[in-house]
């Protein structure tokens, strides 16, 4: 029988603030994750937003991440119950929320991950549930426990809610969205001094509301920085992204370039 680790673990090491890093995956095929699982990367999130991620294909890769012991979020396409509740009765140990620009949208997020009145769907059935061989008060108390619940604040709307937000009971996190952010705000740079300021505003609101802080970054360096200011979770690169610098990699040392 596999060894797994406690099932709050994830989410605890995030309250903690520890230093978490992970990238995104875009390939929607288990065999991707079969092969992080043996990185040493403390997580990974799964792009549903953003790549061809359906059921069966978020089925197939969480499916892979339980068996590599490798915690995966899921980023959903949309502040959604339905998306959330596919991604979490699947295996996901927690959801990221795009687009979250309002206290309404958190609550109403925050409660369809966890179980209880006008909350999450109860099955017994699902792999999160471990296939009908746990009772419904073990299920119910493990999950309220260990699901993580990450708001992303990519909207300039969301600015003048980010307290409104952070101070949500069930939001464990806040994740920047740098890119899209920099779009709203009608910025030509992520590295513009708004945006910038933006980034710090999100950072000293989650340490007020003893939120944790993600982001991603172009470079390691940049997220280092980042962590004098709060941010201890952090997404970086992807899948792709590394395939296509492995080859790059591969050609300059080939040619001497």
């Amino acid at each position: 029988m596999l060894t797994r680790p406690p099932a709050g673990e994830f989410r605890r090491r995030l309250l903690a603030r520890e230093v978490l890093l992970g990238t995104f995956v875009k390939t929607p095929h288990p065999a991707v994750i079969e092969v992080l699982g043996e990185s040493p990367l403390d997580c990974i999130c799964l792009d549903a937003e953003h790549a061809p991620f359906d059921r069966v294909a978020l089925d197939g890769a969480l499916l892979a991440a339980r068996a590599a012991n490798l915690p995966a979020l899921v980023r959903v396409q949309r502040p959604n119950p339905t998306d959330v509740l596919n991604a979490l009765d699947l295996g996901a140990i927690g959801v990221v929320i795009p687009h979250l620009a309002s206290s309404q949208d958190a609550r109403a997020m925050a409660l369809a991950a966890r179980y209880g009145p006008g909350g999450r769907g109860y099955a017994g059935s699902t792999r999160a549930a471990g296939y009908g061989t746990r009772s419904m008060s073990d299920i119910i108390s493990e999950a309220n426990d260990a699901v993580v619940v990450i708001g992303q604040i990519e909207d300039a709307a969301a600015l003048d809610q980010l307290d409104a937000i952070a101070a949500v009971n069930g939001i464990d996190a806040l994740f920047i969205g740098r890119m899209d952010l920099t779009v709203s705000l009608g910025a030509r740079s992520p590295s513009d001094t708004e945006v910038i300021s933006s980034v710090r505003a999100v950072c000293a609101t989650a340490r007020r509301h003893a939120c944790a802080v993600g982001m991603f970054t172009q470079t390691i360096e940049e997220a280092r920085q980042w962590t004098s200011d709060g941010a201890s979770l952090f997404l970086l690169a992807s899948d792709q992204q590394w395939i296509l610098q492995g080859a790059r990699d591969l050609v300059a040392r080939f040619r001497g370039t």
